[in-house]
C-alpha cells in the first residue's frame, strides 16, 4: 500500500480543533467537491502561494467547492507551527485546522506543505498533489493543476491529470530531522 492515499480511495475521518474555536470532523462539509490541504505558518512555498490560493478558494466556494486546511507540522520542529501562532492567521477564508498528533497527515499521506487532495461528493479522491508548478511566487507559475482538476469536475468531466507531485517542504515529523520523509513515501507520478 503506498503512502498517500490513492485515487479512488475514501478520505478519512478527522475531528480536529480549528483557529476558529470549533472542531471540525468530516462530516461537517457538505459541499460537493471538497479541497483538503496539509499546510503550515513558516513554510517558503505556503507563504510564496497563499495569496493565490486564497483567490483560488473565494473563485471556488461559491460554486459549491469546500476548502479546509490541515496544519500537521511539529511544533516542536518550528515553533511558528503551533496552534497559538495559526491563531494569528484571521484572514484566512477556510478553517484552520490543528493535527498536533500527526494522525490526520498520516491517514492521508501528507508529503509536503502544501499537499492538495480533491474529493468528490462521495468523498473518493480524485486528484492529488500540488496546487500549482512554482509555489515559492506564484506568479511565476504557468501551471495550476488545482483550478484544471476543479474546473474539470464543475464541467461533468474527470480529472486529467489526477495526480502532481507536491511541490513544498516536507510535512515536519515530530522528533524526525526536518527533511525526513517516511521510507515508504514516494514521488506519486
Amino acid at each position: 500500500m503506498a503512502f498517500t492515499l490513492e485515487l479512488s480511495q475514501k478520505a478519512p475521518n478527522f475531528s480536529l480543533p480549528a483557529t476558529d474555536g470549533n472542531v471540525y470532523s468530516l462530516s461537517a462539509f457538505d459541499q460537493n467537491i471538497l479541497v483538503i490541504f496539509f499546510t503550515c505558518n513558516h513554510c517558503p512555498y505556503v507563504k510564496g502561494s497563499e495569496e493565490e490560493t486564497i483567490r483560488t478558494a473565494k473563485r471556488y466556494m461559491p460554486r459549491g467547492v469546500g476548502f479546509v486546511a490541515i496544519n500537521s507540522n511539529s511544533k516542536n520542529t518550528y515553533e511558528e507551527d503551533d496552534f497559538e501562532h495559526m491563531r494569528l492567521k484571521t484572514h484566512l477564508p477556510w478553517p484552520y485546522l490543528r493535527d498536533e498528533d500527526q494522525s490526520v497527515a498520516k491517514a492521508y499521506g501528507a508529503l509536503r506543505t502544501p499537499h492538495f487532495f480533491v474529493f468528490d461528493k462521495n468523498r473518493k479522491l480524485v486528484y492529488t498533489g500540488r496546487e500549482m508548478d512554482n509555489p515559492r511566487d506564484y506568479t511565476k507559475s504557468t501551471v495550476n493543476d488545482l483550478t484544471n482538476a476543479l474546473d474539470e469536475l464543475l464541467a461533468g468531466k474527470s480529472v486529467s491529470k489526477p495526480m502532481t507531485n507536491p511541490v513544498g517542504c516536507n510535512v515536519k515529523w515530530d522528533g524526525k530531522d526536518p527533511h525526513w520523509m517516511p521510507a515508504d513515501a514516494c514521488d506519486l507520478v
